[in-house]
């Protein structure tokens, strides 16, 4: 698994999404990303990652080990930049 694909399928499952992903070892196994989304607006930290825990589907258990995850809305991103 790549960080591209990673980014393609949050993408795929949350269209407004902005994603970064980053490959953290080199292994393919242990990444981060940050995903800005409408659609966090109003939901709290868990259900945020369970959303794009949903967009990965069997791939979050079967090829990635680790992710680490930072979910913001538009305002949460441009405020922290």
């Amino acid at each position: 698994m790549d960080a591209q694909e990673i980014k393609q399928l949050i993408e795929q499952g949350l269209p407004d999404a902005h994603v970064e992903v980053r490959d953290t070892t080199g292994g393919g196994d242990h990444f981060e990303a940050v995903v800005v989304s409408n659609s966090f607006e109003g939901k709290g930290l868990v259900e945020r990652h369970q959303t794009v825990y949903g967009t990965l589907g069997d791939a979050m258990r079967e090829r990635i080990h680790a992710l680490s995850l930072t979910t913001l809305t538009p305002v949460q991103y441009s405020n922290r930049r």
